[in-house]
């Protein structure tokens, strides 16, 4: 076989195509026999050229899985040998490597089985070698055992650190610093955590910064790279491999990204490394006081744009705007003062790139720092409102970016500023530059959504001028047009109606467009007609959307991922609209909303096979059993069909939720998709399959009942409750989790005790490893630093909070054992050094705990009551109000252990109802406190000093939730003719006409008023004659009205 063998590696090696097919063939025949490892073994040792040798060994690594347990000790030991001489005698370095890759498949079998004992010290011996060649030769065969032994190094660290080392440090060859870096790069991702591996790691990093150093400056910029890949990994290690290196990594990745004269590629890996290190490492950087020297650098690199011929992907700008927001989101107190200080210095800069980079600086933290801006916001948007009438072009682009910005994440506060925002936005839509104009309809749209009614004053103005600059602009511009136009329908909603026919006549000419560079405009049209049908309403929608759905239906044929996610959308908004009358749609759509769920999600995995591609040798295969295990170096998926299932698996549930027991047909399948989607890698598609899950039970349930469907019932809610549970305890996502936890509480409180008791026990402990910052979703990667900086966590903690009241509501008392355990974790919350948020969470959640658990609370009122009485005094409103509904709710059930707390908490309302208390809802919970505590206590309290404040405080002005008790309590006094009441009566009389004739009070509470009020008559008549005289005719003919009921 050997001379047949090398006649055909040579034949392989020609440059005739039809010679190389042949030699193939014949290698591949001949490889299934194992006698062609000796035969391979042989070349490569004697054959002449290196192409030869290096073909043999590329073979033998491809075929050595297979034929390696078939092998004689002798021909193993000949193998060894060989390969040994080969990586230490071979005057090639190609040859070497491949070697070398021999080598670290043999390891694999051989070293666990002790067939190989002088592996390593051969290793640690060449690794000594005065030869360049074998020292780097080594290091790379030690990159390689990493992924096949790796476990085994773990008793030579002692011998192999000293070795890194050395060879990290060695002065008189690049290629064996280069290949010490990838070795110790390789040790990071296949070395478990333990004392010895963070010691070592730590110890390789000033000589890593060292080389990386010098190598930047002798021009090695990719030996400089190799160093950014590992400290990459260094950051993202569970383990705190980088102690206080992690001051010398920011400090070198500062100096690598400020310095113009090093490529771009470089110059971004540290600019990467800056936030990464921001996202696993916050706290050292907050220590170590390191954000305001990063913010320094970062911020001035968004004056650097890329120039026309680079990569915009990688220009300097877009590298340190991604960096400061990731800041401003994870570091939002320390990040807000350092980057206004710097937009307030520079927006008047004599540069315009030094302008335009301080208003960027302030759209870029708004998302992360959107609570620090509530305070500088009126300064803030001087300074952006200003730059919009900047003579420079590049100033007034950032200043439209970054009022959109404004309008997406200062919600509501930004609203309030409509005035002086909406005219600038105006006159920024004629300005001269496209790109001006395409980012201020962006703003325009994130303005408009949320304004409601204070839309009206701006409706037709604006409106009209949305449609004349759609008729006329370009096919970018029309789809940032269109996109405001939703806006505004959206905000303005039945008032948008005399502009709906004109719209939607607009968007059916956008609907049948089928050119690929027109499916974008086409996409946005379809989304528009599904905003104003929502807006406008069913009545004069249902008979005009036939054509629009029908155009919708036909855009499927034109394979574009973004038409059919829109028009999901679309039909998401249809059903919501028609509710059971999109049934005869469902046949037609279901299938469609199936397909994209289905769909390959066109991921790519890239496999590191250097050895075969790099060389031309990719065209021999290995044998069907040969289970070598490729590095995966990347995975990329196209978002654009990520997209499309997030919104397929909405509609699902829209579906399901509006057309209810019509869906029944399509609950099976459907059920299938939004199991696995539950699971999907990506969190936007599992954050859609946990809110479908849920409109599918709502489905199931209008389903008439009997004994099939009530056991399917049971098998589904089993399903959903098990998924949700995982989810809460599994998920990486915090919006995911948060989404899973509302959907349980909402299932509690719709199904029942009975229905969910069985999943109660998990799902309590699923509660608690919430509360305890224990589940997945909360583990965050860090360096184990601690300053005491918390911020409120409003996407989870708020979701999680709800579960106990949810809880409460249906077990009543039976809830306390549970409770008993969640309360101490919850407590926790409201103490320092967490913030007002989670003080005022904590104070809601045990006041409605306490209004739907009952008497049990009374055992927790010594623990909660301090806490509420210095709740009342807080600064800000959201909590004075939570805080007074909490201790009425105390007072209501907490029974004798209460009423110690009375002198205290009257102190502490008297406050509330004083003029100094700005917010209504503060003082109307205050009111329903005192309610409470009269009714269940009413000799407790001084009613002669606290009736009239308290009478003087109403009607209720915001929070009407409260009427019920407030009005109850006045109610019941006069009924009883309580003496202290009877004085009081033309006060009381006056507030009841006020809230016989409001909108905002319920017709029980105003019955209930009636009855007082006719009690009164009866036994008061001649006194209460003037008294309703004295009324308005329309509040006396309303009461009087009322109390003829009766």
């Amino acid at each position: 076989m050997a001379q047949s063998l090398e006649l055909l590696l040579i034949q392989f090696l020609m440059p005739d195509n039809d010679a190389r097919r042949q030699a193939e063939e014949q290698i591949r025949r001949l490889a299934r026999d194992p006698q062609v490892v000796p035969a391979l073994v042989h070349h490569l040792r004697t054959a002449k050229t290196p192409n030869v040798r290096q073909l043999a060994a590329v073979l033998l690594r491809k075929k050595i899985t297979s034929h390696w347990p078939k092998l004689p000790p002798h021909a193993k030991a000949s193998l060894k040998q060989a390969l040994i001489d080969s990586i230490t005698l071979d005057n090639s370095h190609l040859v070497r490597r491949a070697s070398a890759n021999v080598m670290s498949i043999i390891a694999k079998y051989a070293v666990p089985a002790g067939e190989w004992p002088e592996l390593l010290p051969f290793l640690f011996q060449c690794s000594q070698s005065p030869q360049e060649e074998h020292r780097e030769v080594v290091l790379i065969l030690f990159s390689s055992l990493t992924e096949t032994i790796g476990s085994t190094f773990h008793s030579h660290l002692n011998v192999l650190q000293p070795i890194l080392l050395q060879c990290l440090q060695d002065e008189t060859s690049s290629r064996v610093r280069i290949a010490a870096l990838k070795a110790v790069g390789s040790f990071i991702e296949y070395i478990s955590d333990g004392p010895d591996i963070v010691k070592m790691f730590r110890d390789f990093v000033p000589s890593i910064l060292k080389i990386s150093r010098q190598c930047l400056a002798n021009g090695e910029e990719d030996v400089a790279s190799i160093a950014f890949e590992i400290f990459d990994e260094l950051i993202e290690s569970p383990a705190p491999l980088l102690g206080d290196s992690v001051r010398s990594i920011v400090q070198f990745s500062l100096e690598v990204c400020s310095n113009q004269d090093l490529e771009i590629n470089i110059r971004q890996q540290a600019v990467q490394i800056i936030s990464w290190l921001v996202k696993f490492k916050a706290a050292f950087l907050k220590k170590n006081k390191l954000i305001l020297p990063i913010l320094q650098i970062m911020c001035p690199l968004l004056t650097e744009t890329a120039n026309e011929d680079e990569d915009s992907d990688l220009a300097a700008d877009r590298s340190a705007a991604e960096v400061i927001d990731t800041m401003a989101i994870n570091l939002p107190r320390h990040v807000f003062a350092p980057v206004l200080d710097f937009a307030s210095v520079r927006f008047r800069d004599i540069n315009p790139k030094y302008r335009e980079a301080a208003v960027t600086s302030l759209g870029v933290i708004s998302e992360g720092c959107s609570e620090q801006f509530k305070d500088k916001l009126d300064e803030c948007l001087k300074v952006v409102l200003e730059a919009l009438k900047d003579q420079e072009q590049m100033v007034r682009g950032a200043a439209s970016f970054a009022l959109g910005q404004f309008a997406e994440h200062l919600q509501p506060e930004i609203l309030s500023h409509y005035e002086s925002v909406l005219p600038c936005i105006l006159n920024a839509l004629e300005d001269p530059s496209d790109e001006v104009k395409e980012k201020s309809y962006y703003a325009l749209a994130a303005f408009c959504e949320d304004m409601g009614e204070d839309i009206l004053p701006y409706l037709e103005p604006l409106t009209c001028r949305l449609v004349m600059s759609l008729q006329s602009s370009p096919r970018n511009l029309q789809e940032t047009c269109m996109s405001a136009i939703g806006s505004v329908a959206a905000a303005a909603e039945q008032a948008f109606i005399p502009y709906a026919e004109k719209v939607l006549e607009m968007m059916k000419g956008f609907m049948v467009l089928t050119k690929d560079e027109d499916l974008c405009a086409r996409a946005r049209a379809t989304e528009v007609v599904g905003i104003v049908a929502m807006a406008v309403g069913r009545a004069r929608m249902e008979a005009i959307l036939p054509p629009f759905i029908e155009a919708a239906i036909s855009g499927f044929e034109l394979d574009y991922s973004e038409l059919r996610e829109y028009t999901h959308g679309f039909f998401s908004n249809v059903a919501e609209i028609l509710d059971d009358s999109f049934t005869p749609y469902l046949p037609h759509v279901v299938p469609l909303v199936f397909s994209s769920c289905n769909l390959d999600d066109g991921s790519a995995v890239d496999i590191d096979d250097a050895d075969d591609a790099d060389n031309g040798f990719s065209g021999v295969s290995s044998d069907d059993d040969v289970n070598d295990e490729p590095r995966v170096r990347n995975i990329s998926v196209r978002t654009g069909v990520l997209d499309e299932k997030a919104a397929a698996t909405q509609a699902i549930g829209f579906f399901a939720l509006h057309t209810k027991s019509a869906y029944a047909p399509y609950l099976e399948e459907s059920l299938k998709i939004l199991i696995k989607h539950s699971g999907y890698f990506h969190e936007d598609v599992r954050l859609q399959a946990i809110i479908s899950l849920k409109h599918i039970l709502t489905a199931l349930r209008a389903i008439s009942a009997h004994v099939d469907i009530l056991e399917k019932q049971r098998d589904i809610l089993d399903t959903v409750m098990n998924i949700y549970i995982k989810t809460m305890t599994e998920d990486d996502d915090k919006e995911v989790v948060a989404q899973a936890c509302m959907s349980v509480a909402d299932i509690v409180k719709d199904c029942g005790f009975a229905a969910v008791e069985p999943y109660m026990p998990r799902l309590a402990e699923a509660t608690l490893a919430l509360l305890r910052q224990e589940s997945c979703c909360q583990q965050v990667e860090s360096d184990g630093e601690d300053d005491g900086d918390i911020d409120h966590d409003e996407v989870l903690m708020d979701a999680v909070s709800d579960l106990l009241p949810a809880f409460a509501k249906v077990m009543r008392s039976y809830f306390d054992p549970i409770f008993v355990k969640l309360f101490d974790p919850l407590m926790k919350f409201a103490k320092s050094p967490h913030p007002p948020q989670d003080k005022t969470m904590v104070v809601a959640t045990l006041a409605e705990v306490a209004q739907e658990m009952g008497a049990p609370i009374s055992a927790y009122v010594d623990r909660i009551m301090p806490l509420v009485l210095k709740e009342l005094a807080s600064a800000e409103a959201t909590n004075r109000r939570n805080a007074a509904f909490c201790v009425g709710e105390l007072c209501k059930n907490g029974g004798a252990a209460a009423l110690k707390y009375y002198a205290d908490i009257l102190n502490a309302l008297h406050r509330l109802f004083a003029n100094s208390e700005p917010d209504h809802a503060v003082r109307d919970n205050a009111a329903g406190a005192i309610a409470r505590m009269i009714m269940v206590q009413p000799q407790s309290i001084p009613l002669n000093q606290v009736l009239p404040v308290f009478i003087k405080a109403l009607p209720l002005k915001e929070d009407h939730e409260e009427s019920m008790a407030v009005y109850s309590c006045l109610c019941n006094l006069l009924l009883s003719s309580h003496p202290q009441i009877l004085t009081l009566v033309p006060d009381v009389i006056n507030v009841f006409a006020q809230v016989v004739v409001s909108p905002d009070e319920s017709d029980e509470v105003k019955i209930n008023i009636g009855k007082a009020v006719s009690h009164l008559i009866s036994v008061y008549g001649q006194q209460m004659q003037p008294i309703l005289s004295a009324l308005p005719p329309a509040h006396a003919n309303a009461l009087a009205a009322l109390a003829s009921r009766r």
